[in-house]
């Protein structure tokens, strides 16, 4: 890729960016959009603002959301949030002041150190050679700087890491201690219940059996039951059609036109029908919740709720059965975030669920090698004239190649990684989490580790294979020479995705075109004259948190390499913050807060990132004949993966539970506060029914949610 290509994707990606930008900053002010731009604010009662109608003000772009960003904190975020959308901010904020730091480092002291050794530039096929690595001479004492370098990149990234996870872990402790009311602190998740041999059952156990092994903790249970037949009566779906003729009705009601009224009257006699079908099935469905027919379809598992957080997570974190098979407890997730379909999986064959989950992650790694190869084959495209002449017909069209090979890969591969977390996710939906919160944990490791493996890794494959072919058939000696360059060739190709990821990628994020075009066919074919529904949704981690990490690793694997890639980072990182700021306080919902789980999977993935740069720098030393070089990296690996055991030492256990300590300091608040926990262990249990054993009710709706809360000036 020349120069002229990597210009082409820079002027193209901006180019999008200020023009998404600007429609993003008129299209907000629009009160009709205000259910796609506005969805939490709306949701939560916030009053919105908007310029008078006839006002040239609404049709001119405006940036005040921009400086909103910088002025937001991070305890503003995780009180109105929570420390999950948190800890996404402070990946952004780690990013920012990593990569500032290396970018001083990179283009202060790599960089002209990489350009002052000029080489035959008949040797350097790829523009940005004569700024990396690959322009050093062999055995060049120069590289000593690059050693240098990489141990106080190393060091660094380190630090930052061991100071986000000691100040996350803080925050953490501090959360729980203000959510320390949640249902899910007093509540042990049981399965694998036996059957009573006396009644046959498994719920007359699980009182007995908790009442002798945790007798001053234990207060009650909550079985769960098979209610598939309760959930196929569909009453939900008759109550909404109900209230759509409603609606309907209502608005004929302003025509005079005969055949107005004549619909009206249809419509009247068919929601009489259905009222009295509504009203059969939720007595059928009364009937099915009762007692006597519940009798034979418990599920061997329940929801156990303690007098004490203490109780709970003693219960939850030792074994309560010699048989380690039977009566297997856990914390209990908060209810919110409980997945019910899959608690009637069978604990003893999960295994065979995550073995599905795996075959399908191998058929989709498999499927995108294919588009990931055409990419690289687009990119080379001076090979391809070489090998397929009819290409050469692209240089018709002044600049077209240079579009072609610099912006087209990065884009076209854009689109295809925007596909994969979403179909991760239903994979993992197969694995058989008990909550929605670890379905999207296992599908951040799977997207982080599919984006490696078919982004990085693939590309740098199919990229050396397109490039290094012919030079290997015809001088095979030089084989080692062309591999050391492999990892700075495709540096170029690197930062045109950083590009479109960063550039193009986070404005469509914050302008959602997708919604924009459903809100637009909607409100011009089924639902007109319909009041809108908010266009309300979960933070989706699964998709941001894998793809900012894979920028995260590019960027600390190109940090000796390719300097010049890190600048473009800073610019990610930033746009990245300010966009999910916007969006975190303005759209996406809080559906649970897992207090911060998410951060020891981030840290993993920064220190994959870290030890594959010095993996890396290993080679390239040993390639540069700088065996000695090689050698004294070896130690900075291992000193990687120590602290990296040490890390899970240290802050990791406190991740996965609560501790014991910390429990009884909570318990010990609520008994200095007068015990007012004491009531509510009712509504404790009560939150953990499931949805279809609660008691059938239709109440209307809230008449226009949004309208009313949306004013001019």
């Amino acid at each position: 890729m020349d120069s002229y290509s990597l210009l082409a994707s820079a002027s193209i990606n901006i180019g999008l960016a200020i023009v998404i930008l600007f429609l993003f900053s008129v299209l907000k002010k629009q009160p009709s959009n205000a259910p796609i731009y506005y969805p939490r604010s709306l949701s939560k009662r916030h009053r919105i603002i908007f310029p008078p109608p006839r006002s040239l003000s609404r049709f001119f772009p405006s940036f005040s959301w921009i400086p909103r960003a910088f002025r937001v904190s991070e305890d503003e975020i995780l009180e109105a949030n929570g420390l999950d959308a948190l800890v996404v901010i402070r990946l952004f904020k780690f990013g920012i002041n990593f990569f500032s730091v290396c970018s001083s480092v990179g283009l202060l002291i790599l960089v002209p150190i990489n350009f002052g050794v000029q080489t035959d530039s008949s040797e350097r096929h790829h523009s940005m050679d004569s700024c990396t690595i690959s322009n050093i001479k062999k055995g060049s004492n120069k590289l000593w700087v690059h050693f240098l370098c990489l141990w106080f990149i190393s060091f660094y990234a380190l630090y930052l890491l061991y100071r986000e996870y000691s100040e996350v872990l803080v925050k953490r402790i501090q959360q729980v201690r203000n959510l320390r009311h949640r249902p899910d602190q007093f509540t042990t998740l049981v399965r694998e219940i036996p059957v009573c041999a006396e009644h046959k059952g498994r719920g007359c156990c699980v009182g007995r059996f908790f009442s002798k092994l945790h007798p001053y903790s234990y207060y009650s249970h909550k079985m769960l039951y098979n209610g598939k037949d309760i959930e196929d009566l569909s009453a939900r779906s008759v109550h909404e059609k109900i209230l759509g003729l409603r609606k309907r009705c209502k608005g004929r009601k302003h025509g005079e036109e005969t055949l107005l009224v004549d619909g009206c009257r249809y419509d009247l006699s068919e929601t009489a029908v259905l009222e009295e079908n509504l009203e059969e099935l939720c007595h059928k469905i009364r009937q099915l919740q009762s007692e006597d027919m519940l009798k034979g379809k418990e599920l061997p598992v329940a929801f156990v709720t303690f007098k004490s957080r203490w109780g709970a997570a003693m219960a939850a974190q030792t074994q309560q059965h010699t048989n380690p098979l039977l009566w297997i407890t856990e914390m209990a997730p908060e209810p919110s975030d409980v997945l019910w379909r899959n608690l009637s999986i069978r604990y003893k064959i999960l295994p065979v669920y995550k073995i599905g989950v795996i075959l399908a992650a191998s058929l989709l790694t498999i499927f995108f090698a294919v588009p990931v190869t055409a990419v690289q084959g687009i990119s080379k495209y001076e090979k391809i004239k070489k090998w397929f002449p009819p290409a050469m017909a692209i240089e018709l069209i002044p600049g077209l190649s240079s579009v072609v090979t610099g912006y087209l890969p990065s884009a076209i591969l854009k689109g295809f990684i925007y596909i994969v977390p979403f179909a991760v996710l239903g994979m993992a939906k197969l694995g058989g989490s008990i909550s929605k919160s670890r379905e999207e944990i296992r599908a951040c490791n799977m997207v982080f580790y599919f984006l490696l493996g078919n982004v990085f890794f693939l590309s740098l494959i199919s990229g050396s294979l397109l490039d290094e072919i012919g030079e290997y058939v015809s001088h095979p000696k030089n084989l080692p020479s062309h591999l050391a360059a492999l990892v700075s060739s495709q540096a170029d190709f690197f930062m045109t995705y950083i590009l479109t990821e960063g550039l193009s990628g986070f404005s469509t994020e914050i302008l959602q075109p997708g919604m924009l075009f459903w809100d637009f066919v909607k409100s011009h074919t089924y639902g007109r004259g319909k009041e809108k529904d908010l266009y309300l949704y979960s933070l989706q981690y699964y998709r941001i948190i894998p793809t900012v990490s894979l920028s995260i690793l590019i960027g600390i694997v190109y940090a000796v390499i390719a300097p010049l890639l890190l600048p473009f980072l800073i610019v990610y990182f930033f746009l990245g913050y300010i966009v999910f700021i916007n969006q975190i306080q303005d759209v996406y919902e809080t559906v649970y807060d897992t207090c911060g789980k998410f951060w020891p999977f981030i840290h993993h993935y920064i220190i994959v990132a870290i030890i594959l740069m010095q993996i890396t720098m290993i080679g390239l030393f040993g390639l540069k004949s700088k065996p000695i070089a090689s050698i004294s990296t070896v130690p900075l690996v291992l000193l990687t993966i120590m602290f990296n055991e040490y890390c899970k030492i240290r802050f990791l256990p406190t991740f996965q539970s609560h501790s014991i300590q910390n429990a009884v300091e909570n318990d010990e608040l609520d008994e200095r506060s007068g015990g007012e926990m004491e009531d509510r262990f009712e509504e404790v249990i009560e939150e953990y029914r499931p949805p279809c054993l609660r008691p059938v009710s239709f109440t209307e709706p809230d008449s226009n949610l949004y309208q009313p809360l949306i004013t001019t000036l």
